[in-house]
């Protein structure tokens, strides 16, 4: 795997995206940025809102997660929130202009992605981070989909696609170096 400054991209993990096909993902993000946290990595932790008249209402009539307790990260994830960095964004990807002045700032150059929902915010910012010459991972095993599993996988084929087959990748095959082991006893 490629070497460079890694940052845990933790994808809209909020109430409002969390629904019966998406509910599972939660105890294992939660246990990754444990775990991620403990080996002392930086994570970012975004965080979609809405808006009225925003395009997901002009064009999709979606009028959710324009306010509190929909639009705030999972309960599970909040004692770890604080030890992150949270970007609040009001479109697919983390690259807003806070989010590209955090990736300068930090250094970071090799996302790992997880998160909610494969394939829209999590494809989007794999995507992004690719074309700006970052190296980016997604963790296939730590996202999932409000939509279902058909989307999920639909999300994995298509970011394959746009980043490369090799960047998609388990969470066994992140670098024990990026994350302390978990105790199985």
């Amino acid at each position: 795997m490629a070497s460079g400054r890694p940052v845990l991209v933790v994808t809209d993990m909020q109430n409002g995206f969390v629904r019966e096909q998406s509910a599972h993902v939660v105890p294992i993000v939660v246990e990754l940025v444990r775990r991620w946290q403990a080996a002392g990595g930086d994570i970012l932790f975004t965080r979609y809102l809405n808006y009225p008249g925003s395009p997901f209402e002009r064009f999709f009539g979606w009028r959710k997660l324009q306010d509190a307790p929909e639009t705030d990260i999972v309960p599970e994830l909040a004692p770890h929130v604080e030890r992150g960095i949270v970007l609040d964004k009001l479109i697919y990807s983390p690259f807003t202009t806070e989010g590209e002045k955090l990736f300068q700032q930090h250094g970071w150059t090799e996302p790992y992605f997880c998160g909610i929902a494969t394939e829209s915010c999590v494809l989007k910012g794999a995507v992004d981070a690719f074309e700006r010459g970052y190296t980016p991972w997604l963790i296939a095993d730590a996202c999932a989909s409000h939509a279902g599993f058909e989307a999920h996988a639909a999300g994995l084929l298509v970011v394959r696609r746009f980043i490369g087959p090799g960047q998609v990748i388990m969470r066994a095959s992140i670098p024990s170096s990026l994350v302390v082991a978990t105790d199985r006893s």
